[in-house]
């Protein structure tokens, strides 16, 4: 039984690491940025005393933060804090050892803004610009400006839209290039926080079984209170002092986290704890991360044992070596770019609209077992609905080459129904008048896999494991309309956009109960698909998808440059990706599929969305069409449409539509792979009041005029059905951040249509 595994399997974690620190390098904020530039300012939003421009102003009241002041999304801006009322006033000193010799304001600013300069006004602005520009200083500027200590004063107004204020004294002969806004040092901090978030205990997180697909009874837990520090990238040894403690799995910036700081690119975050172990002789002791974000390198017992890059997949680490009874000291050592060619989907340095907070370190379960000297490390598993098939292919590690013979028993519930053994080829056994899975029967076959010494007499080792015999396809209509099938019957997709975020978890639900919970809400709501969106879920997720019926369309996380976005018009461009990222993007994918193959649940995979990091599409889509031929490929959602895979997908805002005039491709499944984003704000449970709140179409005045937009929506999906559509995706299922156009809100405290309300809305679609 020899492994199949492609990149992830094959490429050494620490040639991974190395090619991480390569492409993501950047220089450093603190060092590639002189006081002058980028010192921090004092800051208010409240109106204050007259005399706020004078030197000698106490401001110690008033916050301090780093420039620019303003709403991400604002041409040529780089903002280091938020700024989205109607004033601001800032204040900073700033220092030379002499004056200028062409002394001139560096500025871009919004509609008037008053600059001071030690008390003294030195210029006004009507105009917002969208760029920064170099203004001369006038007479009175380059009188009032000395060298050693200065004040620089500056107030603001803007009523409506984007908003921005960044100054700075240059020469202007000699105009430094600024640097990236240096990332604040704690992320927004929101009152929002989820009701199982509210009942957590350090003591209970997360205690369930992280792997479903793959059981042992005698596993060790290692979530709960860590310590933790934070240093230089630069610092390469295991701190001997540590900050305080970290809730895993909970990432650095979340509220459950206990932490709520950022990680700086040019910082590394350090985790540390004991582990009792009682390793017996003959056996292999495993270190298992669900997911850790997003470059780590794992210690124990000062012994640097493995690593891992790529930050939403697992991975296994073999700590037998290295390991011994008793207390055992685990240190893991994190960094966290969240820029250049990484894969981080949806997380940015500085979050707004679509693009919300980062998420660092470990931010899945971690936890240990120990195996036999033989083991099974994997086991993927293929199914026939024709002939009620079950192909069960287990990967034997340690010891691997020992001649062993491997059993699979399948059981109907208590009922043995199937049983085979083999010496070294995939398993397969026949289940007669087997069961097929789907939404309406969501039947699983359990399955046990035993290895057994030479003589047939000794289990070895033993996993638990489940099917669900189906299949998935695409075939015409009577119209002659290409439709998605399931176990060779036609079925309309209809689900959810699902991004998987929590306000007090981020990317980490707060619970198993909390993730659940979605799940049912949107099933009972009438839908039978989720597209999950530009994230991997913990592995229990897929699980519950599994045992309740759900279909997924699953996206692969996105990072990278990104070329123009195109849609679905013809002759469409790709990034320019370097052969280096390309390789990393595929093994994370490759070990995104690994993980998640063997869930019945998941029918579609979706390589890229809207054009994100979209490169060399068709090779891409090749790889997977072969790494994985049991599935539907939807190559890009929302284009840019190449012609690979099996769908055709258009986004379309706020109400559903489809290009049907180009009749390249009707080859494809037609469908909507986002459309609606209609949005409502459900005030206390926001997660912050602001302007920049927003969905799709603008805001409706009143619920009733919400849930008239949403019921439009759906007329209108109705009639392209009949046209040949045959999903479809509405945004969203919560509220994110600053977008509020779920169908619960961003706590999932509110429900702003119940399910079933939308269950009658939706009545026929998926049929």
């Amino acid at each position: 039984m020899t492994p199949r595994r492609l990149l992830a399997r094959s490429t050494p974690w620490l040639a991974a690491f190395l090619l991480f620190t390569t492409l993501t390098a950047f220089a450093s904020a603190e060092e590639a940025d002189p006081h002058a530039i980028n010192g921090p300012w004092r800051y208010s939003f409240a109106k204050p005393a007259d005399d706020w421009f004078k030197p000698d102003f106490d401001d110690s009241s008033w916050k301090e933060g780093y420039g620019g002041f303003g709403t991400a999304g604002t041409p040529n801006a780089r903002v280091g804090t938020e700024w989205d009322g109607k004033n601001i006033w800032i204040r900073r000193e700033v220092e030379f050892d002499s004056i200028p010799e062409n002394a001139s304001l560096l500025i871009h600013h919004d509609d008037e803004t008053e600059v001071y300069l030690n008390g003294k006004q030195i210029a006004t602005f009507d105009k917002w610009t969208d760029q920064y520009k170099v203004v001369p200083m006038t007479a009175e500027g380059r009188a009032a400006l000395q060298a050693g200590k200065n004040v620089l004063a500056v107030h603001t107004y803007q009523d409506a839209g984007g908003q921005y204020i960044d100054v700075h004294i240059v020469d202007g002969k000699n105009v430094p290039q600024l640097p990236a806004a240096r990332l604040p040092e704690k992320p927004y901090i929101s009152d929002l926080i989820t009701t199982w978030g509210e009942q957590l205990s350090p003591e209970s997180v997360w205690q369930e079984y992280p792997r479903p697909q793959m059981t042992r009874e005698n596993w060790q837990n290692l979530n709960g209170k860590w310590n933790y520090a934070i240093t230089s990238e630069k610092v390469d040894t295991i701190p001997q002092e540590w900050e305080g403690k970290i809730l895993v799995p909970f990432g650095l910036e979340s509220k459950l986290s206990g932490v709520q700081r950022n990680l700086q690119p040019t910082s590394a975050l350090w985790y540390e704890r004991s582990v009792d172990l009682k390793p017996a002789d003959g056996q292999r002791t495993l270190l298992n991360f669900e997911a850790v974000d997003y470059a780590c390198r794992v210690f124990f017992n000062g012994t640097e044992v493995g690593g891992h890059v790529g930050g939403s997949t697992p991975f296994t680490i073999d700590v037998t070596d290295a390991a011994k009874s008793g207390d055992n000291q685990l240190v893991v050592r994190v960094e966290d770019k969240t820029g250049g060619w990484q894969l981080r989907g949806k997380q940015t340095l500085h979050p707004g609209g679509i693009w919300y907070t980062p998420v660092s370190g470990i931010w899945q379960t971690v936890w240990a077992e120990q195996v036999p000297a033989t083991y099974i490390s994997d086991v993927t598993i293929a199914t026939d609905p024709k002939s009620g098939k079950i192909t069960i292919d287990p990967i034997l590690s340690g010891q691997a080459d020992a001649k062993v013979t491997v059993k699979a028993t399948v059981f109907d519930g208590d009922k043995q129904v199937a049983e085979a053994k083999s010496n070294g080829d995939p398993i397969s056994v026949e289940v007669a008048n087997a069961k097929l899975w789907s939404p309406d029967s969501p039947h699983l076959y359990n399955i046990q896999v035993e290895v057994l010494d030479q003589a047939g007499d000794k289990v070895i080792d033993s996993i638990g494991t489940y099917a669900g015999i189906r299949s998935v396809g695409t075939m015409k209509d009577e119209d002659g309309h290409l439709r998605f099938t399931l176990n060779g019957k036609p079925i309309f997709h209809w689900g959810p956009l699902d991004q998987g975020w929590w306000p007090d978890g981020l990317l980490t639900p707060p619970s198993d109960e909390a993730m659940l919970y979605d799940i049912e809400y949107l099933q009972a709501a009438g839908f039978n698909m989720i597209r999950k969106h530009i994230k991997v879920e913990p592995r229990r997720y897929y699980y519950h998808c599994d045992r309740l019926g759900m279909l997924v369309w699953q996206d692969q996380v996105s990072g990278g440059e990104s070329p123009p976005w195109t849609r679905m018009r013809p002759n469409p461009e790709d990034a320019q990706w370097p052969d280096s990222a390309h390789n990393q993007y595929l093994a994370e994918f490759e070990e995104m599929v690994d993980s998640l193959e063997n869930h019945p649940s998941i029918v579609v995979w979706v390589p890229y969305n809207e054009a994100w990091g979209q490169h060399r599409t068709v090779s891409s889509g090749e790889w997977i069409l072969k790494r994985d031929p049991s599935r539907l490929v939807n190559i890009a959602s929302g284009g840019n449409y190449w012609d690979v895979g099996h769908v055709a997908d258009q986004h379309s805002y706020p109400h559903p539509s489809f290009p049907f005039e180009q009749k390249r491709l009707d080859s494809k499944v037609k469908v909507v792979g986002e459309f609606g984003g209609h949005g409502w704000p459900v005030e206390a449970h926001l997660w912050k009041k602001t302007q920049a709140n927003w969905g799709y179409g603008g805001l409706p005045r009143t619920v009733k005029e919400y849930q008239a937009r949403y019921q439009e929506s759906i007329d209108i999906l109705r009639k392209l059905k009949e046209k040949g559509i045959a999903g479809a995706v509405y945004t969203q299922t919560t509220d994110v951040e600053s977008e509020i156009n779920g169908l619960m809100t961003y706590d999932r405290k509110v429900i702003k249509i119940p399910a079933k309300e939308l269950n009658e809305i939706h009545t026929g679609l998926t049929k």
